[in-house]
């Protein structure tokens, strides 16, 4: 049974979202929340409404478009400011207006900042605090407070640090969670505060660490040992600086090594897929020897190892890779890779059970695929596709492609002034079609020619919108002419459904036409269109 007395709680979309370099839109948001919620998480925090414009639309959106099973969405934000009263501060009535469930408040609880950073007295600090918790309270919201630079300011001044967690609790607050924001903190002395801490108060304590001292997910379990039972973390390890603790290594280590249950069904069984499929959304590479999740984690060279993986797996491995949805590099289990096809499959709506030989088929063309770049974790349609070959013996083609082109012209002296013209020749709806589009790069350009071409035959292609395109390379050491992945998401805004396709090849137009084609035929399918090639 899930622990009903520990919380695992997400600020991917919110901490995460501070990494130097992503930069997630709304789309984005609302992309990654239901992979955290099928994970098994109690809380996801969303963003900042009232202070960042994106993450006010999140929580608009996210009322109607999630549906959330296991989490409940926070909205994060500041106590009052200073001299002002708690009724009228604009960003508190952002975070009731963001109709969050939960209110994640960050507070100031270093008298140092309390005095240097926001220029106010102590008392005053400590006013904020229990008026801002007590008026979310009393609006009907569980509320969370966020104890920034906590551990800091308890080395400084233990008696000031401790009263604003107090405060905290006296105003209705259900847990405090002790912040190591500037991420300097080792775990023994993470483990004296927290314990010093649950001496003195009456509450529910937290941990939220930063890695600056690469000891994030350390000092999380050293908290959890000294009393902690809310545990916050980000996926993947995301943050600014050296970001925050993975919430995955942290999730793992407490149920396979102290036997806890903290993810809500078989979320722990799905990590390094949702891993991963995070990472594509977010653009960011995953980290080949990440604990638990990277392809490096069961990865085992030959020779000694292999003759003691041969015997046992387990002499060389600290656990079982299957236990979070990962697999041994050397050693391919034929039986684990055919039991997650059939998984998928079953999600996908095909019964795959008792079919043996079709399930090898597919798990080794899967293989054989990854190994070229593709990935299928965040491209279910392309993987469909790929499915529905196997099963009916040919690729399923509303039309054929004969050939295509693209043209990009710039003037001379003139950047700005550059042209893409696109060019396909189809067989479609019994007739050869040649078809050219003009667009602002070459994947626009072909993408417009494709179009045109097929809406006389297929006038359901007009619905669709291409929403997301993301690029990746994939063996950079080779520069200019290193291997390219590309991840296209499209919308049907008929249906109001999207789904993701993928595409590799030696540069990113061809990469772009194959994932751009799976996606016009995978919508074609699923709006129920007949074969009119």
């Amino acid at each position: 049974m899930v622990s009903t007395t520990f919380d695992v709680y997400d600020t991917t979309l919110r901490d995460g979202a501070q990494q130097e370099g992503m930069n997630l839109s709304v789309a984005d948001k609302l992309a990654i929340a239901p992979l955290l919620d099928e994970l098994g998480v109690g809380f996801i925090e969303g963003g900042w409404p009232g202070a960042i414009p994106k993450d006010t639309e999140f929580f608009k959106r996210a009322g109607k478009e999630l549906d959330l099973k296991h989490a409940q969405l926070a909205a994060f934000g500041a106590t009052r400011k200073a001299g002002s009263r708690v009724h009228d501060d604009v960003q508190v009535r952002a975070l009731l207006d963001s109709e969050a469930p939960v209110v994640t408040l960050v507070a100031k609880h270093d008298i140092r900042h309390v005095e240097r950073a926001l220029r106010t007295t102590g008392e005053e600090n400590l006013a904020m605090i229990a008026e801002s918790v007590a008026f979310l309270v009393g609006e009907g919201r569980r509320v969370i407070v966020d104890a920034e630079h906590f551990f800091d300011g308890y080395r400084y001044d233990p008696d000031y640090a401790v009263r604003a967690v107090v405060a905290g609790f006296e105003a209705g607050a259900e847990c405090v969670c002790l912040c190591d924001t500037n991420g300097g903190m080792l775990p023994e002395w993470v483990h004296q505060i927290v314990t010093a801490v649950g001496d003195r108060v009456d509450g529910r304590l937290g941990m939220h660490a930063h890695n600056d001292t690469g000891c994030a997910v350390a000092n999380t379990l050293a908290a959890v040992s000294a009393g902690a039972v809310h545990v916050q973390g980000t996926v993947n390890g995301y943050g600014e600086r050296t970001g925050n603790a993975d919430l995955l290594t942290v999730v793992a280590n407490l149920e396979l090594k102290e036997g806890r249950r903290l993810l809500a069904d078989s979320g722990l069984r799905e990590v390094t897929r949702i891993a991963h499929a995070i990472s594509e959304v977010t653009n960011i590479a995953p980290f080949a020897r990440q604990p638990y999740v990277g392809a490096s984690a069961f990865a085992h060279k030959a020779g000694l190892h292999a003759s003691a993986i041969k015997v046992d797996p387990d002499l060389y491995q600290h656990t079982d890779p299957r236990a979070v949805g990962n697999d041994m590099r050397m050693l391919v289990s034929d039986m684990a890779g055919r039991a997650s096809i059939e998984l998928k499959g079953r999600e996908l709506g095909f019964d795959l059970a008792g079919r043996g030989e079709l399930l090898t088929r597919v798990t080794n063309r899967v293989k054989d695929a990854e190994a070229q770049g593709y990935t299928y974790d965040a491209a279910d349609a392309s993987f469909e596709l790929l499915l529905r070959e196997e099963l009916d013996g040919e690729r399923l083609a509303f039309f054929r492609a004969e050939s295509w082109r693209v043209i990009v012209e710039t003037a001379a002296g003139d950047p700005t002034d550059a042209r893409a013209e696109g060019t396909v020749k189809l067989h479609v709806g019994g007739r050869r079609v040649l078809s050219t589009g003009e667009g602002n790069g070459p994947v626009n350009a072909l993408d417009h020619a494709l179009r045109e071409a097929l809406l006389p035959t297929y006038p359901e292609v007009e619905r669709f919108e291409l929403i997301d395109f993301k690029v990746r390379l994939l063996d950079t050491q080779h520069g200019t002419d290193a291997v390219t992945r590309v991840l296209v998401e499209t919308m049907d805004t008929g249906a109001e459904t999207t789904w993701s396709t993928v595409g590799v090849g030696p540069n990113v137009v061809e990469a772009s036409w194959e994932a751009l084609v799976d996606a016009i035929v995978y919508g074609l399918l699923h709006a129920g269109v007949e074969n009119r090639s």
